[in-house]
């Protein structure tokens, strides 16, 4: 394969903690069986409602950012602003399943802002993007400082984070300091060839689920569309992109195809491919090693690019 290109990494160099072999284990016994029919999405929403994380090492509290709902995560008192935005397919989860990140990033010197953005089957594109728009406007609106704004998500919410950034362009906004996205989803076309190269390896989904899913998610809209697939976008003018992916996930090839474009563009583009992690491991981060040294490198990208004074 060669040396990696300039602004690209294959990972933290560590080899899977024992902790993170146990849970691959689990993840391919109990989860990945399940990926293989019809996903329900209220089944699932039910299921997720009974995984709230407690706000281990930090406070959480309910508020409204640019009328959007949502959850604002702290701990002492940081100058620095953090849009998070989670994951779960565009269907499942909220800012409540979330807090290991969250409440991660919060102990790392962000105060950390998670919107209930609206979901899908109910909701389909460009609700959530509408939602999380807002809520960025909101940010501005309360007088935030789009320099030391930063934007994160996983998965579904990484995809969301980076079409925010190209509506934020588009619309004249200015851009956030820099971006994290973990396990991007950011093709619902699906036509990356580690969907197929990594159909057995990937130890949470089956090929046949992300379709499913998207679906949903869609409706009637072309899976190449830009902003519910960014990675068909042109990025130029985007902000700083730290992108992590683990080397067994079905999407991995996102995450590499965005990397190579974003620096096609002139962006400023790290990728980092962690050895042995399941998609979106960063919210095992009770559990994971791996999901601290995710979160520890993140959080120091992103405090690298804020404006001077955060």
């Amino acid at each position: 394969m060669g040396r990696p290109a300039p602004g690209m990494s294959e990972g933290p160099g560590k080899r899977p903690s024992l902790r993170l072999r146990l849970l691959v284990r689990i993840l391919r016994l109990f989860v990945r069986p399940h990926s293989r029919y019809e996903p329900d999405p209220w089944a699932s929403r039910a299921l997720m409602a009974h995984l709230k994380a407690p706000p281990l090492g930090g406070t959480v509290r309910a508020g409204t950012v640019g009328g959007i709902p949502g959850e604002w995560a702290s701990r002492g008192e940081p100058a620095a602003t953090l849009l998070y935005l989670h994951g779960g397919a565009f269907v499942v989860c909220s800012p409540q399943t979330h807090r290991t990140i969250t409440v991660g990033f919060a102990r790392r010197g962000f105060r950390v802002f998670a919107p209930a953005y609206r979901r899908a089957p109910e909701h389909r594109f460009p609700a959530a993007l509408d939602d999380v728009v807002a809520s960025y406007r909101g940010l501005l609106a309360e007088g935030h400082d789009p320099g030391q704004i930063a934007v994160a998500g996983e998965s579904a919410g990484a995809g969301l984070a980076l079409s925010l950034l190209l509506r934020l362009r588009d619309l004249g906004l200015p851009q956030p300091a820099a971006a994290a996205l973990f396990s991007p989803w950011i093709d619902l076309a699906h036509t990356g060839a580690t969907m197929r190269s990594n159909a057995e390896r990937d130890p949470m989904f089956h090929p046949d689920h992300a379709d499913a899913v998207a679906r949903h998610y869609l409706g009637d809209a072309d899976p190449r569309t830009p902003l519910a697939s960014p990675l068909y976008a042109d990025l130029t003018g985007l902000p700083p992109l730290l992108i992590q992916a683990g080397d067994s996930e079905l999407l991995l090839d996102d995450s590499r195809r965005l990397a190579a474009r974003a620096r096609a563009a002139g962006l400023d583009a790290t990728l980092t491919i962690w050895p042995g992690v399941p998609h979106g491991w960063q919210i095992f981060g009770a559990l994971l090693p791996e999901a601290q040294r995710s979160l520890d490198q993140a959080a120091a990208f992103l405090h690298g690019h804020l404006a001077p004074g955060a």
